[in-house]
Order: structure tokens, then sequence, then C-alpha cells
């Protein structure tokens, strides 16, 4: 694996990996070179066979404070705002379009583009202690690209009053929501996050695939088109080896011996 100096990347036998955001002056700020290191790693990973699940986390005192607001600072002209914000919106829509489950465990805060980050995240688990928030209105940049990963996991009012007030708010507010599946102590954070991976990572690596991509595809059509892509998605699984063998091993009561084909 590559090694890049904003982060840190572990790999396991089960195949589930490990990308420490670690830029600790900067809060894990998701600058132009933290996103081209992200997007950098997704892509090997993407095509890694080996690789099963990813754990996307922060070192240090928190997860991701946004965007490098003293970058920012320096940007002189419309093109490099523009530029930035696209890579990051390409970073966002890769986590979503990526054939590997991507799990985001958060402590400390989650803000901005962090917080998009943890939305754009397929699972999402913190400590009891982190705080989640869409500050950009505070500083006159309201967070209209974070919205777009905030308003597809959590309700519309919800949405918009974080991103109206710029408040942050608590992990179990943010489980009520559905910004995250749940939040643990710091103690047992990684242990639970852990056992979810583990337990993704023992399914068929072809399914996952099949499952993410159609997951996602089917949220944004009509009731009707959702379910004729799906019965066409669920006809192409059967045809897999996979889902004989899946089907064999739950009739003869044993575990199945995935071929990932």
């Amino acid at each position: 694996m590559k090694t890049f100096k904003n982060l840190k990347i572990t790999q396991n036998e089960k195949g589930i990996v490990r990308i420490i955001l670690n830029d600790l002056e900067t809060y894990n700020s998701l600058s132009s070179d933290m996103i081209k290191s992200l997007l950098s790693v997704l892509k090997i990973l993407n095509k890694d066979q080996k690789s099963k699940v990813i754990i996307i986390e922060g070192a240090g005192k928190g997860f991701c404070a946004g965007h490098n607001l003293k970058e920012i600072k320096l940007m002189r002209n419309k093109a490099s705002y523009q530029k930035l914000f696209s890579q990051c919106s390409e970073l966002m829509l890769f986590i979503t379009n990526h054939r590997k489950p991507i799990i985001a465990k958060v402590h400390g805060a989650a803000f901005a583009a962090g917080c998009q980050l943890v939305g754009s995240c397929d699972l999402a688990y913190s400590t009891n202690k982190a705080i989640f928030a869409t500050p950009g209105v505070n500083i006159g940049l309201f967070c209209s690209t974070p919205m777009v990963a905030l308003s597809r996991k959590v309700g519309r009012k919800q949405s918009m009053q974080m991103l109206l007030t710029g408040d942050p708010i608590k992990a179990k507010h943010a489980k009520e929501i559905g910004l995250i599946n749940n939040y643990f102590s710091l103690i047992k954070l990684d242990k639970e996050v852990s056992k979810i991976a583990n337990k993704i990572a023992s399914k068929s690596n072809l399914v996952l695939k099949i499952g993410k991509r159609a997951f996602y595809r089917q949220l944004e059509m009509p009731l009707e088109n959702a379910y004729k892509y799906t019965s066409m998605i669920m006809t192409q699984n059967m045809m897999a080896e996979d889902a004989k063998e899946g089907i064999n091993a739950f009739i003869e009561k044993r575990l199945p011996i995935w071929k990932n084909k």
C-alpha cells in the first residue's frame, strides 16, 4: 500500500482497512492535500480484492474539523474555490459509489465537511461525547455541499435546523435523527465498530458490492421504478455462484464458503 503523510493505513487478515486522518495541527481538516490522499487510497482499495470493509477515523482530539479555513483564506480567485469544492464533492461521491462498505468512526468533533464525511459513509458510529455541526452559516459560508449528504441521511426539518443555526448536536441526538447508527463510550467504541466490521467482512464481497450500489440507486427512483430495478438486480444476483452457495449452505446448516463470484 502506498504511504501518505496525512493518513495512517492498516489492513488486517480479515480484509478490514483502517484509514486514519492524521493531520493533528489542523484537526484533520479536509484540506486539498487530505482530499487528494483520501481519493487516492480509496481508488486503490476499490480495486483491491483483499479488502472488504473500510473504517475512516481521526487521530488526535477529534474526527475532522471540515475544510482548512487557513488554506481557503489564501485562495485568490473563483477557480481555486471551485476546484476545492468540486474535489471534495468528488470524494463524497466516490465514497457513495465505492464497492466496499465504508464506516465512519467518530470521536470529538465532526464539523462542516467533516460532518459531510460522516453523512457520506454507509455507516457511522461515535463516542457518546462526539459532536456534529454544519456551522458555516456562522462565518458567512453556508454549508451547501455538506447539506447534500446531511439531507440524504437526516429529515428535512432537522437538517435545516443544523444548517440555519450552525449549532452543534450531541451523539444522542445525532442517532435519533439518523446521522449516526449508534454511539458508545470511548473505551467501547473501537470494540463495537470492529464487531460490526467483522460481521460485514464475513459476507460475500460480490454481494456487498451489488447491494450497496443498488441501495443508493433505488433511493433516487420513483417507487415503481425502484421495484423494477431491484427485481432486475435480485435476478442478476441469483445468477451468482455466491447466491447458490449461500442458499445451499443455509439448507445444509453450514457456513458458506464465498468465492466472490
